[in-house]
């Protein structure tokens, strides 16, 4: 075992793209243990090979987590030392590891972050927004209703999530639906040549990329909506539905009088009755 490494698991975080965006201490890390747990083996192969290190490389994705926690418990019962990548970023977002860093706790070793690159992050970073507050959800549901809940539920979060080149105008439009003022912040190929970050109003982003090209990795923020004193809001609707007022009606008169979503008050009226 190399100088300063010790019999630990180390959480490597690798480059997104640019694969510049490593730190030396990772390399080190990467250069002296005594094997890497790799999500794909050929991705990691690249850039072990730019930066002349020789470590074994094994393979731990989603389909092998059992199988190879144990193997890779064995090596620290040994004494030895392991570092985990996944396919680019920081390992456990949105990326295999959880069950070995799991068992790895339940054992007694060490869990060791070595931190860098998360597309999550290098997207907040390079797009303004009203607070600090964030929620990350990994990749969106395809299910169109589920979109809309979590769309709903989340009005007032700045939400992180990933999406597909053939999928994100799609899931766009299901959102627009929800909510039309939504400004949005699209990251495309982050770090990468042919990088591409885009805010505007959800209409003109779905509108953008209808002549523009759609490939590589994608991760989208939806920035939150103003809150809208959502509890005065409740009490007319409460007033309104003393009168006996349908459901549509109360929405039209809420959504007129105080400038909200005629949808989100519809959803509203739904959900207080229940």
């Amino acid at each position: 075992m190399a100088n300063n490494i010790e019999n630990a698991l180390y959480i490597v975080a690798t480059p997104i793209g640019n694969l510049d965006d490593i730190t030396f201490r990772a390399i080190d890390v990467l250069k002296g243990v005594d094997v890497i747990a790799s999500e794909d083996t050929r991705n990691t192969s690249v850039l072990l090979e730019k930066y002349d290190i020789k470590t074994k490389l094994i393979s731990y994705h989603k389909f092998s987590e059992n199988q190879r926690t144990e193997l890779f418990l064995d090596y620290l019962k040994e004494g030895k030392s392991v570092a985990l990548v996944s396919d680019a970023g920081t390992p456990l977002i949105s990326d295999p590891g959880n069950i070995l860093v799991d068992n790895v706790y339940k054992n007694g070793f060490r869990i060791i972050p070595v931190a860098g690159a998360s597309a999550p992050i290098v997207l907040l970073s390079a797009t303004s927004r009203v607070d600090e507050d964030f929620k990350f959800i990994g990749f969106i549901s395809r299910s169109e209703n589920q979109i809309e809940e979590t769309i709903i539920k989340n009005k007032y979060e700045n939400l992180i999530f990933y999406e597909s080149p053939n999928r994100l105008s799609d899931t766009l439009s299901v959102i627009a639906k929800v909510d039309s003022d939504k400004i949005v912040t699209v990251g495309r190929e982050l770090t990468k040549k042919f990088e591409e970050i885009k805010k505007d109003n959800i209409k003109n982003i779905i509108e953008y990329y209808k002549t523009h090209t759609l490939k590589g990795e994608i991760a989208v923020l939806l920035h939150k909506s103003e809150a809208k004193e959502e509890i005065d809001i409740k009490d007319k609707i409460k007033k309104l539905q003393k009168l006996n007022l349908k459901d549509k009606e109360i929405s039209s008169i809420v959504s007129t009088l105080f400038e909200v979503n005629k949808n989100d008050v519809y959803k509203m009226c739904i959900e207080m009755k229940k």
